[in-house]
C-alpha cells in the first residue's frame, strides 16, 4: 500500500472542561487538532500508511510532543519541517442544545502562515505515496501558505498521485486580501476527488445550487445538480462527494452524503446522531474514511457508506482525532449502532 500524504497546519486546541463556555471554569484541555492531521489519524486508525507534512517551530516541546502523538498513531511524520513562526492555536466552546459551537483561531503568525514556496522539498514528501490531500483551510491562512498549498498539489499531480481536496470554507480566516473563489480554483484544478458541502462549493468555487444550508432541511435532487455543475466546471474532478448535514441543533443532527463519480449519483445511508458530543472533526473523519474506501473497498457504493459511518463515530469522541478502527466502522455498517455494552 502506498502511503496517503496530507499537508496543512496543526494547532494546539483548548477547549474547556465538558460542556463549559470558555473559562467558565479557569482551565483547559489541551489537544492536538487541523483538518489535515485528523485525515492522517483517521487513516492510521483504520490501518493505512498515512505521512503528514507540515512546518513547525524548531526547539519547541509542543512541537516535538505533537510528532510524537503522530508516531502513536502510527503515522509517518519524518517529512515535517521546521521553520520560523510560532505553533498555532485555536480555542473550542462545545455546544449543546440549541447553543452551538464557537471558534475563535489565534494562528497569526504561526510557522506554515510565513512557509512559502520552497521550504518543502516535494518530491522526497512525495516520494513512494500514492495519494495527496489537502483542504481549502491552509490557503486561506496567508498569501504564502496558499502560494505553497497550490505548489503541493502540481507537484503531486505532476508526479502521477491522486490528489484530493475538501475545500473546508472557513470566513473567518480569509483575511489576507483575496477571496477563497479567487484562490481555490487554482487548487482546486489539480484536483482529483474533491469533497465539501453546498457552501463551500458557493463561496470557494462561486458555484451555487439553490439550496439553503441554515435551514437544516435537504433537498437531494439540489446536490444532484451542484454536483453537475462542480464537475462540469472541473473537468479534471473524477468525483465529488458533498457532505449533507443536517443541524437541528448543537446535540442533534441528520448525517448522511452523495458522491457523483460522472456515471452515477450516490446517496448513502442517513443517521440521525443525537447527543453529539464533538462534532469538530466530524469532516474530517468523512475525508480520512472516504480516502481509505476509495483505496480498498470494492466500488464507490461501499466507500462512501464507509466515510459516512465512520464520520457518525466520530461525533462520539471529544477532541478533533478519530479513534475507531476500521473493524470497529464496519460494525456499525452490519447494524451494530445500537450502543449495547459489548462484553
Amino acid at each position: 500500500m502506498k502511503p496517503v500524504v496530507s499537508f496543512g497546519e496543526i494547532m494546539l486546541r483548548l477547549a474547556p472542561p465538558g460542556y463549559e463556555r470558555l473559562l467558565q471554569s479557569p482551565q483547559f484541555v489541551a489537544t492536538f487538532g487541523g483538518g489535515e492531521a485528523n485525515v492522517a489519524v483517521a487513516l492510521g486508525g483504520f490501518g493505512y500508511p498515512a505521512r503528514y507534512v507540515t512546518v513547525l517551530p524548531p526547539n519547541n516541546a509542543i512541537s516535538d510532543s505533537f510528532i510524537g502523538e503522530m508516531r502513536r498513531f502510527g503515522v509517518d511524520a519524518s517529512h515535517i519541517v521546521r521553520g520560523k513562526g510560532r505553533f498555532g492555536i485555536y480555542f473550542v466552546e462545545p455546544g449543546a442544545n440549541q447553543r452551538g459551537s464557537k471558534v475563535l483561531y489565534d494562528r497569526e503568525n504561526s510557522s506554515i502562515a510565513l512557509a512559502k514556496p520552497g521550504d518543502v522539498d516535494w518530491k522526497k514528501a512525495f516520494d513512494g505515496a500514492g495519494w495527496f490531500h489537502v483542504t481549502g483551510i491552509t490557503p486561506a491562512i496567508s498569501e504564502s501558505a496558499a502560494s505553497l498549498a497550490i505548489e503541493a498539489a502540481r507537484t503531486a499531480h505532476e508526479m502521477g498521485l491522486t490528489v484530493s481536496c475538501d475545500l473546508n470554507f472557513r470566513k473567518n480566516l480569509w483575511r489576507w486580501g483575496k477571496k477563497a473563489s479567487e484562490v481555490m480554483p487554482q487548487l482546486f484544478q489539480y484536483t482529483d476527488i474533491g469533497i465539501a458541502n453546498e457552501e463551500d462549493c458557493q463561496m470557494s468555487l462561486g458555484i451555487e445550487a439553490g439550496v439553503d444550508v441554515h435551514s437544516g432541511a435537504l433537498e437531494r435532487d439540489a446536490y444532484r445538480r451542484l454536483t453537475d455543475k462542480v464537475l462540469a466546471a472541473y473537468p479534471n474532478l473524477r468525483a465529488l462527494a458533498i457532505t449533507l448535514r443536517e443541524s437541528k441543533s448543537a446535540s442533534h443532527n441528520g448525517w448522511s452524503a452523495c458522491l457523483n463519480n460522472r456515471s452515477e449519483f450516490l446517496l448513502s445511508r442517513h443517521y440521525e446522531i443525537t447527543h453529539i458530543v464533538d462534532r469538530v472533526g466530524g469532516g474530517d473523519c468523512f475525508a480520512g474514511g472516504l480516502i481509505f474506501g476509495l483505496l480498498t473497498l470494492p466500488d464507490h457504493q461501499a466507500a462512501l457508506e464507509f466515510a459516512v459511518a465512520a464520520s457518525c463515530l466520530k461525533h462520539s469522541i471529544p477532541g478533533d482525532f478519530n479513534r475507531f478502527s476500521a473493524d470497529e466502522v464496519q460494525a456499525l455498517l452490519k447494524g451494530g449502532g445500537s450502543g449495547r455494552v459489548q462484553r
